[in-house]
């Protein structure tokens, strides 16, 4: 089992919906954290909460719109230049934008392909090499059900996700043999704030808070057991 008491996890989209749930529940198992989201406030005023609930866990954060290039560039450099490496690595953020391939525009394609893949690529590539040197870690990317059962209406989002599938795939495999693992957890429609103002019932939806306990039981488990996949849909079925 990874002991998580004094090892680093990095959560992307740290602040809101799935991943500030995640960043909560590694809290709470002890974990040391990186945070990245594009408001510095939210940051701060989230680092002040969990170090104060939390006794003994260190926080670092860092704001970045992964949307731009030099941004995440720039995060990249950081991450390569931290002393300890993260233990875990939440590749969470995304960007949903219900456009069919044939209309969307340039910055519909260009925003998704960039948030969505060159993201989750990018860092796992950095934080892999240290995962590879280290010999241990884990690896979450956040997918979709799309990446399953396409949506013609959120065409770009759709190819996206099956990149993030092929990614989790390779990345499996490439780090195996350094016992380091990697899992791809695959949510249905999910009460995240692009939700706001529903009125549809909350029993309808997976909760941000399924997606976190999922990526607690599977850190709990034993060295020799990878969850490579874990696939989360609304109990109605998808909205």
């Amino acid at each position: 089992m990874l002991h998580l008491k004094q090892r680093i996890a990095l959560i992307t989209g740290a602040t809101k919906g799935m991943g500030l749930a995640i960043t909560n529940e590694l809290a709470a198992m002890g974990c040391d954290l990186l945070l990245i989201a594009r408001n510095t406030d939210e940051l701060n005023t989230l680092k002040t909460t969990l170090e104060s609930q939390h006794t003994g866990i260190s926080v670092q954060y860092r704001a970045c719109d992964v949307a731009d290039a030099g941004q995440l560039g720039e995060l990249i450099g950081w991450v390569n230049s931290l002393a300890a490496g993260p233990d875990i690595l939440i590749n969470n953020v995304g960007i949903f934008r219900p456009v069919s391939v044939l209309d969307e525009t340039d910055e519909d394609f260009h925003q998704q392909l960039h948030v969505n893949y060159v993201t989750p690529h990018l860092l796992s590539r950095a934080v892999g090499r240290r995962m590879r040197e280290n010999r241990r870690g884990h690896i979450f990317n956040i997918s979709s059900i799309a990446s399953r059962e396409p949506v013609s209406a959120a065409g770009t989002y759709t190819v996206t996700k099956f990149a993030v599938r092929g990614l989790t795939h390779v990345l499996r495999e490439e780090l195996r043999s350094y016992d380091v693992k990697v899992t791809e957890i695959i949510p249905g429609s999910t009460l995240t704030s692009s939700w706001e103002g529903t009125e549809i019932p909350v029993d309808r939806f997976i909760l941000p808070a399924d997606i976190a306990a999922a990526i607690a039981t599977c850190l709990r488990m034993s060295d020799g057991a990878n969850v490579e996949e874990i696939r989360i849909k609304p109990r109605y079925g998808n909205i």
